[in-house]
C-alpha cells in the first residue's frame, strides 16, 4: 500500500491506498446530474495520459496521441498537462483543504478544470483538484508534480475468484428499479469497444442468450459494417468453463484488484468485462416461484427483495466508444 504526500512540506496528504486499474472513462461526461463516486474508499489509480491544464488545440496534438487529425464537435481541445495524475475516492484524502475562491464550475458543483483547489492543509502548497459537477465523477485528483509516494505497509491480499464470484456485498450493476448503474454503462461500452476489435471486422454471435441481449444491439449500431464469417463468443470465467471448442472470442472476467482478465484457452481472444457485469450474465439472478398469500408476500419482499427488473435496456456511450476506436482503428473486411 502507498501513501501521497505533499512533496513541498512532506506531510499526509491521503491514508494507505492500494492501486486498482485506471478507469479509462474517468474524464467521460456522462448525463445532466450528479455522479457518485467513481473510486471505492482505499483505492487509488493513476492515469498514463496527459490530463488537466494546460489545454491545447486538437490539431496539435492528435496526431502524436493517435487521434484522428480532426475531431466533430464543440471540444476541440486535448490537455497538455502533465501524465501520472492520481485518482481517488472522496473522504481519502485527509490533509488537503479547499482553496478560497477557486470554485469554478456549473449548477451542481466544482469541476476542477481550471487549475487545482485543493491545497495541502499544512502548508498551503496547491496538489490537486476536488471534483463533484454535475456530469462528472465524484473524485479527488492529486497533480503527479505536487506529491510524493509513500510506502505504507505491505499490499492488500489478492481477492481469491471464488470469493470475488461469491460476495454478497457486491454491488450489483442495475438499481432497485432495474436501470443499469452508471459506472456499468460505461464499464460495458468498454467492453463493446474490445469485442469490436477482437472481431477484427467480422460479425459476431452470441452462443449465451444473457450476453447477446446486453452487447449485440450496440454492437449491430457501432459496427454496422460488419461481414464475413461470423465468430462465436461465449462467456467463460470461473465456474463456467467453455463448453464449446469452437468458440473464437470469450467474455472473460476481471480481477477487481490486479485488472488482469480470466485467461482463456489457445486460439481464444479473451474480452475483458467488469465482473459485476459478467457474474450477471454468467449466473442471472433468479427467484423461485413460491406461491404466497399477499401480506406474506410483502413481508417476504421487504426481507429477501426480487432482483432488478431487466427489461431496461443499457445505454452505450456513443463519445467513449467513438474515442476509443480513434485510438484503435477497427480492420475493414476485404
Amino acid at each position: 500500500m502507498e501513501l501521497f504526500a505533499c512533496a513541498h512540506c512532506a506531510t499526509a496528504l491521503t491514508r494507505p491506498v492500494s492501486r486498482v486499474r485506471f478507469p479509462v472513462y474517468a474524464h467521460h461526461r456522462v448525463g445532466n446530474m450528479p455522479l457518485p463516486a467513481l473510486m471505492e474508499s482505499g483505492s487509488y489509480a493513476a492515469d498514463p495520459d496527459p490530463s488537466g491544464p494546460p489545454w491545447r488545440p486538437w490539431e496539435e496534438l492528435a496526431e502524436a496521441r493517435g487521434y484522428p487529425p480532426r475531431r466533430s464537435g464543440p471540444d476541440r481541445r486535448l490537455s497538455d498537462g502533465a501524465p501520472g495524475r492520481i485518482l481517488l475516492a472522496p473522504g481519502d484524502d485527509i490533509g488537503t483543504m479547499t482553496i478560497p475562491g477557486r470554485y469554478e464550475g456549473s449548477c451542481c458543483g466544482v469541476a476542477g478544470q481550471d487549475g487545482p483547489n485543493l491545497a495541502c492543509a499544512h502548508c498551503g502548497h496547491p496538489v490537486g483538484a476536488w471534483v463533484d459537477d454535475c456530469s462528472l465523477w465524484h473524485a479527488v485528483w492529486l497533480e503527479p508534480d505536487a506529491i510524493r509516494t509513500v510506502p505504507a505497509g505491505p499490499a492488500l491480499p489478492v481477492a481469491d475468484w471464488t470469493d470475488l464470484l461469491h460476495d454478497r456485498h457486491a454491488v450489483p450493476p442495475l438499481d432497485a428499479n432495474g436501470r443499469w448503474r452508471y459506472r456499468y454503462e460505461q464499464e460495458a461500452s468498454v467492453t463493446l469497444v474490445a469485442l469490436i476489435l477482437a472481431a477484427e471486422g467480422s460479425p459476431v454471435v452470441f452462443q449465451d442468450d444473457t450476453a447477446a441481449a446486453l452487447l449485440d444491439r450496440g454492437l449491430r449500431r457501432h459496427r454496422p459494417g460488419a461481414a464475413g464469417p461470423a465468430k462465436r463468443c461465449a462467456l467463460h470465467g470461473p465456474g463456467r468453463p467453455l463448453t464449446n471448442r469452437h468458440s473464437e472470442l470469450a467474455l472473460v472476467p476481471c480481477h477487481p484488484q490486479t485488472g488482469r482478465p480470466w485467461p482463456t484457452p489457445p486460439g481464444v481472444a479473451g474480452i475483458p468485462l467488469d465482473l459485476a457485469i459478467w457474474r450477471y450474465l454468467a449466473f442471472p439472478p433468479l427467484r423461485s416461484a413460491v406461491h404466497v398469500p399477499g401480506p406474506l408476500r410483502a413481508e417476504l419482499d421487504r426481507d429477501d427483495p426480487p432482483p432488478p427488473r431487466r427489461h431496461i435496456g443499457i445505454w452505450f456511450d456513443g463519445r467513449l466508444i467513438g474515442d476509443l476506436l480513434a485510438r484503435h482503428p477497427v480492420p475493414r473486411p476485404v
